[in-house]
């Protein structure tokens, strides 16, 4: 197994890649050919291109930001020998609550989105593609430690941190955009 840490430039390189949305826009992870052996029939169904409608955090709509956690989550997997494949594909359906988070409660007075939407997601998943056991608890916990049960498998750990990871910087970088365009600076973000 390699090294669990990762160099300066890997963590900055990664914070500027989760920045930029552009990257799954343009479909870049169709060069990866082991990745996509992992997702096609994934990234190909109308349910999962359906999430392109709903935004996630920033300017990120949710089938993006399911692709960046996807392929962070497998590429941290791959580096460190782990298995990869089931978290490239529940990272894909992590977020498969086919809904805009930002209106629900307002429009069905269902409040802690949170907290639920990793039932739905599961709900929705299972609905449209066959998942193992493994797969199941990644969407099922990704949320944690937002809610209580941890998943099983690192993998599941992995997808904790990449979902956060993404948010995050997703979140972020809006802000960053927003910030230098009220203040007048010229930026490439």
């Amino acid at each position: 197994m390699k090294s669990m840490h990762f160099t300066q430039e890997e963590k900055e390189l990664a914070v500027t890649w989760a920045e930029d949305s552009s990257w799954a826009e343009q479909e870049n992870y169709n060069a990866d050919l082991v990745y996509m052996d992992c997702v096609k029939d994934i990234l190909e169904h109308p349910i999962f291109q359906s999430m392109e409608n709903y935004m996630q955090h920033g300017d990120t709509t949710c089938k993006h930001h399911c692709i960046k956690v996807s392929y962070m989550s497998y590429s941290i997997c791959r580096r460190l020998g782990w298995d990869y494949k089931e978290v490239a594909r529940a990272g894909l359906l992590h977020d498969l609550f086919l809904y805009d988070w930002h209106t629900h409660a307002r429009e069905t007075g269902e409040h802690f989105h949170g907290f639920t939407h990793p039932r739905t997601a599961l709900n929705n998943a299972v609905k449209y593609f066959e998942l193992t056991e493994n797969e199941k608890d990644m969407i099922l916990r990704h949320m944690w430690p937002l809610t209580p049960i941890p998943p099983r498998t690192r993998g599941g750990l992995v997808i904790v941190y990449s979902d956060k990871f993404c948010g995050l910087i997703e979140t972020v970088a809006r802000f960053k955009r927003w910030f230098l365009f009220s203040v007048g600076w010229k930026s490439t973000a």
